[in-house]
């Protein structure tokens, strides 16, 4: 994460009262340096008072090729100084609403006025930049008494998630499962409104990365997984090897082709149909642990979101939800065999999959396990009538001790502030498709920024 750390300022404060700037100065490094504890790389500037000087700072930024501009108003500053420069930038712009004085009651000593008034020139700027359209996110707080800090963090990387859908290259194996309209979009409708290119793969072009696979590579991949993954029983070498061989075979495909998600529609596999010979649901959760996207059944939509969330939240996954609990007010995720392997709470356990759905495939293996325990965003994308929409919700994914679905991937969720019923309908209500992502350690006014960044109507229940 790269920020650019913009100070505002006043030049009358410059002209009339020099002796206040060494403390700011030294209040704008503490923050800077605050940044960069979190592992945040922080490009600075000098304070910034007149036009020029915000034009020549945000185009430092736009060098340095930062993911968002973090403001943080030093004292009041006149928004028409910066407005121009902030609005005419592509950069995302979080605001930081901090100042360095903790408490300001009835007995502070009235000198600390002139370091703790920056917040009204929050409101200068923020009202301008309502009315020149410029999307921006803000969170207030003290800087070392609040959380504000990661929150401002947390917007960044909701930022670097929508910046990272443009230009996304989804590939899909073996087309569209037949009959499946809720996530089906015309591929130029998701290029013209994301950027998002969809890479088909037809069985051709499999054939030829399965073909190439050597028996090297499948040996060393099957020590890599003897080392991550425990074995269950029923295992057949010889199918074994079929489900290694076509993972390797997907890999080198979404490799060569840079790709940033894709889409498997397990229906379709075959080395006369897709090309490979067994469902490979390894890869594809090896894949999201590595940060490429991935949805089911040739969603090459919601494949390309969950790519894009994966560039600012590492623990983001594909999922699907299959049942209610409605005693005890729970969701229960799973899908065939996929999970992005960065979530487990359990060590995955290869284990030979119950069935095989297409007429010319291998029986596929798959590492099943639990889903961790923790609060985040659930997620849907979907086409309405007029335009796509975000809905989202927050949730918990119940932490538990034991289970007795040790041959399914799993999760429990709890939708914070509903129940079972009520997220159901509301669900069913803006037309969410079956389809989703659960986003580990996102908050409400991420996504909500997220959606702001792409157009997006948005809704959070």
């Amino acid at each position: 994460m790269k920020i650019g750390l913009l100070p505002l300022y006043v030049k009358l404060y410059d002209d009339v009262a020099q002796d206040i700037r060494p403390r700011l100065n030294e209040f704008y490094e503490k923050i800077a340096v605050e940044f960069e504890s979190r592992d945040v790389d922080v490009v600075r500037s000098p304070f910034c008072r007149l036009k020029d000087e915000f034009r020549y700072a945000v185009s430092s930024f736009e060098r340095e090729n930062v993911d968002a501009i973090v403001t943080i108003h030093m004292a009041y500053s006149p928004s028409l100084e910066s407005i121009e420069a902030l609005s005419d930038t592509n950069l995302p712009l979080v605001v930081l609403d901090t100042t360095e004085t903790l408490e300001f009651t009835n007995e502070q000593d009235p000198a600390e006025l002139m370091y703790c008034h920056g917040i009204h020139g929050v409101m200068d700027m923020c009202s301008m930049l309502t009315r020149y359209g410029k999307d921006y996110a803000i969170a207030a707080g003290h800087w070392t008494e609040s959380d504000v800090i990661d929150r401002v963090c947390g917007l960044v990387r909701a930022a670097i998630s929508a910046k990272a859908l443009e230009g996304a290259k989804v590939g899909l194996v073996g087309n569209s499962f037949a009959g499946m309209g809720d996530f089906r979009v015309p591929y130029i409708e998701m290029k013209d409104r994301f950027g998002i290119s969809v890479v088909e793969s037809y069985g051709d072009v499999l054939r030829e990365y399965y073909n190439s696979v050597t028996e090297d590579e499948i040996k060393a991949e099957k020590n890599e997984n003897k080392a991550l993954y425990d074995f269950g029983g029923n295992i057949d070498e010889r199918e074994y090897t079929e489900s290694v061989r076509s993972c390797i075979a997907l890999r080198k495909f979404v490799s060569d082709n840079k790709l940033t998600a894709f889409s498997v529609n397990f229906m379709r596999i075959g080395p006369n149909d897709a090309g490979i010979t067994s469902m490979p649901f390894l890869e594809c959760c090896k894949s999201m642990q590595r940060g490429i996207g991935y949805a089911g059944e040739g969603d090459t939509l919601t494949a390309a979101f969950v790519g894009a969330l994966l560039k600012g939240y590492k623990d983001t996954t594909f999922v699907e939800i299959f049942c209610p609990d409605w005693k005890n007010d729970l969701l229960f995720l799973s899908h065939m065999g996929e999970v992005n392997y960065g979530i487990a709470d359990t060590k995955p356990c290869i284990y030979r999959a119950g069935r095989k759905y297409a007429e010319e495939d291998e029986n596929p293996y798959a590492g099943y396990t639990r889903m961790k325990g923790g609060r985040g965003m659930y997620l849907n994308i979907s086409r309405g009538r007029d335009d796509f929409k975000l809905f989202a919700c927050p949730a918990e994914m119940i932490d538990y001790d034991h289970d007795t679905f040790e041959t399914a991937i799993r999760g429990w969720m709890k939708p914070i502030g509903n129940t079972t019923a009520s997220f159901l309908e509301a669900h069913s209500k803006h037309g969410a498709t079956h389809h989703s992502i659960f986003v580990y350690g996102a908050t409400a006014e991420e996504i909500e920024y997220f959606g702001k960044l792409l157009g997006l109507e948005t809704i959070i229940i």
